[in-house]
């Protein structure tokens, strides 16, 4: 079983129209701070990210936000984060949010959550990294995302061979022993070999 000591969040900059949303990704901050798992996002107060990343504080955690200097405004960097780095462009925040993370996880979010949620995706199916990747399946957020994986493998574009172990949990509580089961036994060697490759993207 791995180590996990950082994951990377990605979720949405609102809080959607329920209030499981906003009550689950404060729950995971809690349990990430309990947990001594650091906590690398977005970089912003807003909507989920806001009430994950306030939550990992007010319980004590670690947080490293990581956003670009256009959305410093936007999103509202959250200034009591121990860590707040502000790069220059998307890329940049990305690749630095890969280099930090053991793994990955997805809560509810919009296009923003849903690019970042596949390009991991992407990576982990051509072989460049082994964090594991989950998504939690808050109130069935995420089902249509789940039943689209699986007709894209009955017709054949995500071929045997290609298919990756993505996780998927529906409570905030099984999220923590899925990753840590799935994770490899050594993280900073997967790290080091997949960082050169994330700088050319």
């Amino acid at each position: 079983m791995g180590t996990i000591r950082t994951i990377c969040v990605y979720c949405g900059s609102g809080t959607g129209n329920s209030s499981v949303f906003a009550e689950a990704a404060a729950r995971f901050g809690r349990v990430l701070a309990e947990n001594r798992v650091g906590l690398v996002y977005g970089g912003g107060s807003l909507g989920l990210m806001g009430a994950l990343a306030k939550s990992v504080l007010q319980h004590g955690g670690h947080v490293a936000g990581i956003i670009p200097e256009f959305l410093t405004g936007r999103e509202k960097a959250l200034v009591e984060a121990q860590e707040i780095i502000v790069t220059k462009d998307m890329h940049e925040r990305k690749r630095i949010m890969f280099e930090r993370a053991d793994a990955f996880v997805a809560l509810p979010g919009g296009i923003g959550t849903l690019e970042e949620l596949v390009e991991q995706m992407t990576w982990a199916q051509l072989g460049r990294h082994q964090k594991p990747i989950l998504i939690a399946n808050i109130a069935g957020f995420w089902d249509p995302l789940c039943a689209l994986l699986d007709h894209m493998e009955k017709r054949a574009f995500i071929r045997p061979e290609l298919t990756i172990n993505l996780l998927v949990a529906d409570s905030v509580e099984e999220i923590l022993p899925k990753l840590e089961a799935a994770a490899p036994a050594s993280p900073d060697l997967e790290t080091r070999k997949a960082a050169p490759v994330v700088e050319r993207m």
